[in-house]
């Protein structure tokens, strides 16, 4: 679990509610009906009106790595490199076809599987290489459906507010009914800006974060199944990996 995200999100949230009481508001005020049916609605159908479906269904995928991002260690992953390698050196490349048939990793079992076929590098590279561009820009694309909530929200939010003040203008003659129009607008500004500012852009950022993180795993991965594939000693490709590492 991602602790650094519980905090974040619990600490925004916080000082807004805690901001509100401190200025002699309360939470009460903050619950308008109208207000989120117009922000959340409107800002969900911009997005879906613009995503095809298998990015949307990857987008609500990827929001679980939020909270639970996927293990991504570069320096336990240099490990296994080189223990490929020195499998490698004693007993060839054919020696790590028992390595790829046990591999969790889908990456790294289709780079072992290559090497133990006897592929040479270049072809490797290319292959592993279209892999690494496609898996990047379809989650990249996911993370920008959040992106794009949070540029529609505040606009929308915008829309709310003047709808607001029609109703509003509208009622100028019965001071009754201002409150509710008045209400609705400022509310949902803040909706429409808290929302994007507070967890769609910041939700974004995060993951494609993750996702970087991912392609430069893989790309270590990949140099080192070129290192392997070269006959590099196990010495030369760890010192080449390590600059990877953050």
């Amino acid at each position: 679990m991602d602790i650094l995200s519980i905090i974040g999100l619990a600490l925004a949230f916080v000082a807004i509610i805690g901001g509100n009481f401190l200025e002699g508001g309360n939470a009460a005020a903050l619950l308008n009906g109208a207000a989120a049916l117009i922000v959340f609605g409107g800002t969900l159908g911009a997005v879906l009106l613009q995503t095809p479906l298998n990015v949307f269904r990857r987008a609500l995928y990827l929001a679980r790595w939020i909270l639970f991002p996927p293990r991504i260690e570069l320096a336990s992953g240099i490990a296994r490199v080189i223990g490929w390698s020195q499998i490698a050196r004693k007993e060839g490349l054919l020696g790590l076809e028992p390595a790829a048939d046990t591999e969790a990793d889908a990456y790294a079992r289709k780079g072992l599987q290559l090497l133990a076929d006897g592929v040479e590098p270049a072809v490797i590279r290319a292959i592993m290489e279209v892999d690494i561009d496609t898996q990047e820009s379809r989650d990249l694309r996911a993370a920008r459906v959040f992106e794009s909530m949070g540029g529609y929200a505040p606009t929308v939010g915008i829309i709310g507010a003047v709808m607001g003040l029609i109703h509003v203008m509208g009622n100028l003659a019965e001071p009754s009914q201002l409150g509710g129009g008045i209400a609705v607008a400022f509310v949902a500004t803040i909706y429409g800006v808290g929302f994007a500012n507070l967890l769609l852009l910041p939700m974004g950022n995060k993951l494609k974060g993750v996702v970087q993180q991912q392609t430069r795993y893989r790309e270590m991965l990949l140099e080192g199944l070129l290192s392997i594939a070269e006959g590099e000693n196990p010495r030369s490709i760890e010192l080449k990996l390590q600059g990877f590492m953050d």
